[in-house]
């Protein structure tokens, strides 16, 4: 597969991305435990598709994803994050990427997976950035297209990532998460409503999100210094 090379732009900086930059910190331990503890929750299926949502909006939900996305690569896995918050995305930053072409432009057939596709700095990680934001986010993603994309992307890696937008603030997560293998919602300690965070799981749960836990993100443990770890329903 033809892979273009990171386009870095100016004044854009990797926000977050500990699992790369201290790989033996314990926080980026416990995106470890994460990712161990996924394996565990789908012992009896093979997960090739992911999906990281949230209630709502600040919650860690992207920087969660974008170094979840960096242990798996971390393993030898070959690995794909896409950015699928057609809204309001984030991926590119983390990454610096142009966000020229990206999830949008394949979903409307202007370009091709080998086109959009990014080669990141972290061994086997590709990122696919959201694109140009398209007025109709919901009807691209429940899409034709998008099915048959989500087949093309897990034939060539092992695991693939979608960031998507939060639960309650618009129906793309569910609409995903109908089509993905798991689904994991990231809340935020002294900051999700614990109200949100149950309606979230009310709606994922019709949709056949196959949730697979909850992340808890934020939390301060003086005495280990543990800021993540990951909870099954």
């Amino acid at each position: 597969m033809a892979r273009k090379k990171n386009q870095s732009r100016p004044g854009n900086k990797m926000r977050n991305l500990i699992t790369k930059l201290n790989p033996k910190s314990p926080v980026s331990e416990q995106y470890r435990t994460i990712r161990t503890n996924i394996q565990y929750a789908s012992v009896d299926n093979d997960i090739k598709s992911l999906l990281v949502t949230s209630s709502g909006p600040s919650e860690g939900k992207s920087t969660t994803i974008a170094n979840l996305a960096v242990v798996y690569a971390q393993t030898g896995k070959r690995v794909l994050l896409i950015d699928a918050d057609l809204r309001k995305p984030t991926v590119h930053y983390t990454f610096r990427l142009d966000n020229l072409r990206g999830l949008s432009n394949i979903l409307v057939g202007q370009n091709t997976l080998d086109e959009t596709v990014n080669r990141t700095d972290v061994d086997n990680l590709d990122v696919i950035s959201c694109g140009p934001i398209p007025p109709n986010p919901s009807e691209l993603l429940a899409s034709r297209k998008m099915a048959e994309f989500l087949k093309e992307v897990t034939a060539a890696y092992d695991i693939v990532i979608f960031d998507t937008p939060p639960v309650l603030a618009v129906t793309d997560a569910q609409i995903l998460a109908n089509i993905v293998d798991g689904t994991l919602l990231v809340v935020r300690s002294k900051h999700t409503d614990l109200e949100a965070a149950n309606k979230a799981k009310e709606i994922l749960e019709p949709a056949q999100a196959k949730l697979l836990g909850t992340v808890l993100n934020g939390r301060e443990k003086k005495a280990s210094n543990y800021y993540y770890y990951y909870g099954t329903n």
